[in-house]
This record gives structure tokens, C-alpha cells and sequence, in this order.
């Protein structure tokens, strides 16, 4: 009898993202089964259960998937599974926390895009805020946009502390070179967008984040990116399916938008493509947000 391919998915959330659900499903999977409320500290008996009950030939049909909200918990995860394997007993492994790696993997590699088609510039060249930085999506933007080189600030709504806190945190992690900032009031973004080459816009959901009196200030801004695509948009002038489109609003600089469904198409064909390759794997892959910034590119 021929096996059916499963993908387990650890959630140490009190309950699995219907939304991945969906995508695994669609992605080719027979089987999902959901484990709510999973701690670190079982990760290592949880994988020895999935890969010691089908045999060689079974493992290759299986696969984990990590989700939850907390990245650097959702790393710690997946590397707790790699010594519990043990060969030929060995599964492929994605982490994807809340969505928030292939969603930054995709909002980087288009502002990335749209910067060197429009610009001529590299992410290396340039001066990077995230607002909406201290979220797993933001952090994870600015982890991927510092390891590409960009001088990337996470900035906070409310806590200086909290933002500076995040990035040590992360640059201990990722050996990235992140700086943290707080924006209060329209008068400390203005300050920090000035000077600014890009701005990744992550932070909650029908936020207006960045209003054109802001933008306004902007001098040398080239792309700004948001990933919000409940109105009002986080960016004002950005339109969802916008993707290189002129940025009126700052309206000192030749300064272009990329929109909310613009990198949704790339982050679902991206989460589509690592879920697919858990399951065409000879060998067993462990992807988290760098592989998906690496695959990203070449969607964009």
C-alpha cells in the first residue's frame, strides 16, 4: 500500500494557523495534523515519534512544519529537531512563525527589486527603516535586510527600550547589525524618515503608519514597502497592487511604493514553493527565513 505524505505542524500557539492549514493542504499534502500548545522541551520526543513510525521509505512522505508567533522561539524549535534525527529516519523541517518569514522573505526581495529596476541600487547602498519592527514580520524583514548589508533600524511605536532590546537580541542570534528606534508621534517619523532609502512598513493591520505629511519630509527616499492590506493602508499612496509605482507623497524624491497584495502574491507562491519542497526532497531540509529569501528572488 502505497503511503500517504503527512506534514505534523508544532504550534506552541493555543491553536494551528488556519491559514497555513489551507496552504498544506494546497501544496500537495494528504495528511495534516495539528499539535496546539507544543513546548520546546518536547520537540525532541515529538520528532522521534514522526520519524520512527514509517520506515525509510516513509519518512521521505513527511515532513514538520513550525509555526507560532515568536521567531526566535520557531528557530530554537527547528533546531531541536535536527539531533533528534537519526539516519536513514529523517524528515524535512520549514519554520514559518505567524507567516512572518515568507512574508518578509517576500516584502524584502520586492523592495529589493523594485530599488535596483528603479534606482540602480542594492540593498547595501541604502538606509533602512521597519516600522512595525518589534513584530515577528518586522524583525524578520530587518534581519534579512541587515544581512544583505542595508544599515536597518527596527523602529517601535511606543518603547526606544524595546526596540534597542529587540535588536541586540537579534543581532546575538543572526550576527546582524541592527539598531532600534521609537516613532511616537508624526514629528519623530518625520525625523527618522528624512534621511531614510527604504521603508518597510510591518506593523498592524489597518494602521495608517506613514501619513503624506510624513512622507513629505522624506528627502532620499527611494522604495517603501507595506504589507498591510486592510484599509487604510500603512503607507498613505500605496496602493495593494502596487509594485514600483510612483510615491506622490513624498514629494521630494523620486520615491516608489510597493503594495500589500503585490507581495502577497510573491509570499503565497513562496510558502507554496518551500511547503512543495518539503515533500520533492531527496535529502532532508531544514528552511527557515533565509532559504525563503533565497527562493523569494527568484520569484520576484
Amino acid at each position: 500500500m502505497q503511503k500517504r505524505s503527512i506534514l505534523h505542524m508544532f504550534d506552541p500557539m493555543p491553536n494551528n494557523s488556519p491559514f497555513d492549514v489551507n496552504m498544506a493542504l494546497d501544496a500537495g499534502f494528504d495528511v495534516l495534523m495539528p499539535y496546539a500548545g507544543v513546548k520546546l522541551d518536547s520537540i525532541q520526543n515529538l520528532t522521534q515519534d514522526v520519524i520512527f513510525s514509517r520506515g525509510p521509505a516513509g519518512v521521505k512522505k513527511t515532513a514538520i512544519f513550525i509555526g507560532g508567533r515568536d521567531m526566535g522561539l520557531a528557530i530554537e524549535m527547528l533546531e531541536a529537531c535536527k539531533p533528534a534525527m537519526v539516519a536513514p529516519f529523517e524528515v524535512s523541517v520549514l519554520a514559518d512563525p505567524s507567516g512572518a518569514f515568507t512574508t518578509a522573505a517576500a516584502l524584502v526581495a520586492c523592495v529589493e527589486k523594485a530599488l535596483q529596476d528603479k534606482h540602480g541600487k542594492a540593498l547595501a547602498d541604502c538606509k533602512a527603516l521597519v516600522f512595525g519592527g518589534t513584530g515577528p514580520v518586522g524583525i524578520a524583514t530587518g534581519v534579512i535586510a541587515s544581512l544583505q548589508g542595508a544599515q536597518t533600524t527596527l523602529v517601535d511605536h511606543l518603547s526606544v527600550d524595546s526596540a534597542e532590546d529587540t535588536a541586540k537580541q537579534y543581532n546575538r542570534r543572526f550576527n546582524s547589525q541592527l539598531t532600534g528606534a521609537a516613532a511616537r508621534n508624526d514629528e519623530e517619523k518625520a525625523a527618522l524618515i528624512a534621511d531614510a532609502d527604504i521603508v518597510f512598513c510591518t506593523a498592524k493591520a489597518g494602521v495608517r503608519v506613514l501619513n503624506a505629511a510624513v512622507l513629505a519630509q522624506a528627502k532620499q527616499l527611494k522604495v517603501a514597502g507595506d504589507v498591510n492590506a486592510v484599509p487604510p493602508s500603512g503607507i498613505e499612496g500605496i496602493k495593494v497592487k502596487d509594485f514600483a509605482a510612483p510615491l506622490v507623497e513624498a514629494s521630494q524624491c523620486d520615491a516608489v511604493g510597493v503594495g500589500a497584495l503585490a507581495i502577497g502574491n510573491v509570499k503565497y507562491q513562496l510558502q507554496q514553493t518551500l511547503l512543495q519542497t518539503l515533500l520533492q526532497t531527496e535529502q532532508p531540509v531544514f528552511l527557515d527565513f533565509r532559504e525563503a529569501f533565497v527562493k523569494a528572488r527568484k520569484l520576484v
